[in-house]
């Protein structure tokens, strides 16, 4: 074993996982999660929010047990995982009919934020059917966008929270870690955008990406309270430039690692991804870098 290593952003020492031994000897009769949250609770290991981080606390003891570190306690139950065995969106019915002509004459348009209302379905069902990632629940503080044309629909906007980490952003913005891990709420994601198939307007998409980002952190402050300074999205470079990001002044950060979040190697294990970002304000460094 080595003498530390990173999970979640957290520095996991010998004597972190001597203390887990300990607590686990102490309280001999806890289950997984009991363990998880007084472990938590001694580590003061909260989210931004002040929640105690149990979730990923089991995720960690897991890893731990695995390596034969740690010998966890049997599972006494294990209740449905909602998120495991989600359902498909349903298929969605809407005009289909091909809409051409000039970006002047598709105006007005009006962008909707549609999550936990009714049109949600809509936004969900869109996804599924005609992008190529299909859909994917957003992850952590997100919303949902459907932007219309009179009474059509004609594009979807997803965002989510950004990756704790993400070597060539954290370059670009300048911060430290202690930044990182104080502001990072302080991004957003854009894991879909959608320009609908038969909806082909000469510079309508680069003009909706600047639409939503000049309104997105209104909106982002409206639900949680908080703005959003700086966005970002990754583009798969085997099939995609990114054309209407750049054209919409988004800029070109680098490439990902291709290791996910709880990559225990340095090994690739997923695809590279292009890394575009966008700043929402002049400042963006000077903000996101207060602790």
């Amino acid at each position: 074993m080595t003498s530390s290593w990173r999970y979640r952003q957290r520095v996991i020492t010998e004597a972190d996982v001597a203390f887990i031994r300990q607590l686990m000897a102490e309280h001999p009769q806890a289950s997984r999660r009991e363990l998880s949250s007084l472990l938590c609770a001694a580590w003061n290991w909260r989210q931004a929010n002040g929640v105690l981080r149990s979730m990923v606390c089991r995720g960690l003891m897991l890893h731990l047990h695995r390596a034969g570190l740690i010998e966890l306690p049997l599972v006494r139950r294990q209740p449905a995982n909602p998120l495991a065995k989600r359902r498909k969106p349903a298929a969605v019915e809407v005009d289909t009919s091909p809409r051409q002509g000039r970006l002047a004459e598709i105006q007005p348009l009006e962008f909707r934020s549609v999550r936990r209302t009714p049109e949600e379905r809509l936004f969900n069902g869109l996804l599924e059917q005609y992008h190529y990632l299909n859909y994917k629940q957003p992850v952590g503080e997100n919303l949902k966008f459907l932007v219309y044309a009179g009474a059509r629909p004609i594009a979807c906007f997803a965002w989510s929270s950004s990756a704790h980490y993400l070597g060539c952003r954290d370059r670009f913005l300048g911060w430290s870690d202690q930044a990182r891990r104080k502001n990072i709420h302080l991004l957003a994601y854009n894991p879909r955008f959608l320009l609908l198939p038969w909806v082909r307007i000469r510079f309508l998409a680069s003009h909706l990406l600047a639409r939503m980002t000049g309104m997105l952190s209104a909106e982002w402050e409206h639900v949680y309270g908080h703005p959003i300074y700086f966005v970002e999205t990754f583009i798969d470079p085997e099939r995609f430039r990114g054309t209407c990001y750049r054209a919409a002044n988004w800029i070109v950060l680098g490439r990902t690692t291709g290791r996910g979040k709880n990559a225990w190697s340095k090994r690739p294990n997923r695809p590279i991804k292009e890394v575009l970002g966008y700043p929402l304000t002049p400042h963006f460094r000077e903000l996101l870098a207060e602790v």
